[in-house]
């Protein structure tokens, strides 16, 4: 396992021999036409890319003949040198010698000696014929060729490439299954040497398509910056975790939703410096943006210490919008009520949002985080601030699932969104309001039989009985929008990784699938969608 430092090691190099390349070509262009003011700009760029890069990995020598260069090619662009004569020498011997200086950091070599020419190049910007000597053709003579080892790909291609190795996988699982049902042991010999295979190509596929995590929140201090000052607000913002890994195609979906929460929390999240002030806080608002992993799960945090989310306003509101009977409404706990926010049309309410500062357009957010089979989870306290998790899955391409049985019918859940699972018995459970309710782990959590939730048509759900629980139950307890839901089955089968195939048409319309996969038996399993499911049983309960 390669160390963050090796990893960044490895990038700088590849990106710094890519750069001399790209040097060596604009300064040759640069030498048969004097007057291409693109090659100037694109030498004055590489220069100044490097010269930064070259700095924050510690490679100060490097970075020192860069400004240099990079000084001497602002002059030429600004008309204050001409590019000819010594001190184009110069500049080609520059360029030279930061190709050396490169292939030795790769070769873990002593960097070679670069003061005479700095010294050159110092007495260029000063005006002054610098100091030449003849071993400079020899140089140039006896250069190496050096290609970089790091290969840049399009997404669309590993993508494709991802593609390939799902179906891989299911020919993989149903050549296993079919070997042990055989049991021919060449077979099951060559079967288990082609899971080990297709398992590290997996990873391997997955493993190319990781990006940090820095490679967004590093852009977030400019969209601080200018929402505060918009808003006449003091923000300091936080970064950290940005080496934390995730699948590009992940970042690149939540992109506008993290947007969304950052802009939220500046611009409605923060009391004004004035409040901030009578409030006895410290006039500048603190907001931290952070990741971490979590088992296979990767989280990112937007925290601020605002104004934080009035529960109680949320509660009325809900209430006043039929979303919840008012007797239901207070036996609700705060995180219950704070899922309301993400209701389509929730927090277009002015009360809410001038009392909490929170939910223009979450619901829009909570969509996008859905749609990889992530979580969003909220926490706040009113007066100390708020926060926003995203739950996100590392990769897109295989999801850990939960494989039970229905009516002799394999079906699968993502691991995502399961809380646990237990096994009941009718004492266990207990009616409430003509729902099913039980006690799990010092929670009550509605329980309901998911035979009846799918098969049941578009009406409202008969009120539950204790005569219809018979014997003991197989319940599967899925957790959304911080609710808990009891999902009553047949009986579980195992926990497997799966690769999900979007739903073919017509089928694609029906909202409570999320996919299917094929398992090693070759049976199709339908993979279903707990967000789904959840606001169907929210709708039919009522």
């Amino acid at each position: 396992m390669k160390s963050r430092e090796q990893e960044y090691r490895e990038i700088y190099m590849a990106e710094a021999l890519e750069a001399y390349d790209a040097m060596s070509r604009h300064i040759s262009e640069l030498e048969r036409n004097p007057q291409d003011q693109d090659a100037l700009n694109e030498l004055f760029r590489l220069m100044h890319n490097l010269k930064s890069n070259s700095r924050a990995m510690g490679f100060n020598s490097i970075g020192e003949v860069a400004h240099h260069m990079e000084t001497i090619f602002g002059l030429i662009r600004s008309k204050e040198k001409e590019f000819s004569g010594s001190l184009a020498t110069v500049l080609f011997t520059g360029v030279d010698t930061i190709g050396a200086m490169i292939r030795a950091v790769g070769d873990d070599q002593d960097l070679p000696e670069s003061t005479a020419l700095l010294d050159n190049l110092d007495r260029l910007v000063r005006g002054e014929e610098p100091v030449l000597d003849g071993e400079t053709a020899d140089e140039d003579a006896n250069r190496k060729l050096e290609l970089s080892d790091l290969v840049y790909i399009q997404i669309k291609k590993l993508d494709h490439l991802l593609n390939l190795v799902g179906e891989l996988i299911i020919d993989r699982d149903r050549i296993l299954t079919l070997s042990q049902e055989i049991g021919n042991s060449a077979l099951q010999s060559a079967a288990a040497h082609l899971f080990r295979i297709t398992d590290e190509l997996q990873y391997s596929v997955m493993d190319a398509r990781l990006v940090n995590v820095g490679t967004l929140l590093n852009k977030f201090p400019r969209v601080v910056r200018d929402v505060a000052s918009a808003e006449q607000k003091q923000v300091e913002l936080t970064l950290s975790g940005q080496d934390i890994q995730i699948d590009r195609n992940i970042l690149q979906i939540i992109t506008d939703a993290l947007l969304h929460l950052v802009r939220n929390a500046v611009s409605h999240g923060f009391e004004t410096p004035a409040e901030r002030e009578k409030a006895g806080k410290p006039v500048q608002g603190q907001l931290v943006l952070s990741a971490q992993t979590e088992r296979d799960d990767v989280l990112i945090q937007v925290t601020d210490d605002g104004r934080g989310i009035d529960v109680e306003s949320v509660r009325r509101k809900a209430v006043e919008r039929g979303l919840v009977s008012k007797e239901a409404a207070r036996l609700l706990d705060d995180s219950a009520v704070r899922a309301f926010l993400f209701e389509p049309g929730f927090s277009m309410a002015k009360e809410v949002t001038e009392i909490s500062g929170r939910g223009v357009g979450l619901d829009v957010v909570k969509l996008a985080i859905d749609s990889l089979g992530g979580q969003l989870r909220v926490e706040s306290v009113l007066g100390e601030g708020t926060t926003f998790t995203l739950v996100l899955p590392t990769s897109i391409a295989v999801k850990g699932a939960l494989l039970f049985e229905l009516d002799e019918r394999s079906y699968a859940i993502p691991l995502m969104h399961t809380d646990s699972v237990v096994s009941l018995w009718p004492d266990d459970l207990h009616v409430v309001g003509g729902l099913l309710m039980a006690e799990v782990q010092g929670e009550n959590v509605p329980v309901v039989s998911l035979r009846r939730l799918l098969h049941n048509g578009d009406g409202p759900l008969p009120p539950a009985t204790r005569a219809e629980v018979v014997g003991r139950q197989d319940i599967i307890i899925v957790n959304y929008n911080n609710r808990k839901l009891g999902l009553i089955v047949d009986r579980f089968l195992r926990q497997q990784n799966i690769v999900i195939k979007p739903m073919s048409k017509p089928l694609d319309i029906i909202e409570l699938f999320g996919g299917v996969t094929l398992l090693g038996s070759g049976q199709v399993c339908l993979v279903l969608d707990v967000p789904a499911l959840t606001r169907l049983f929210l709708a039919r309960r009522l």
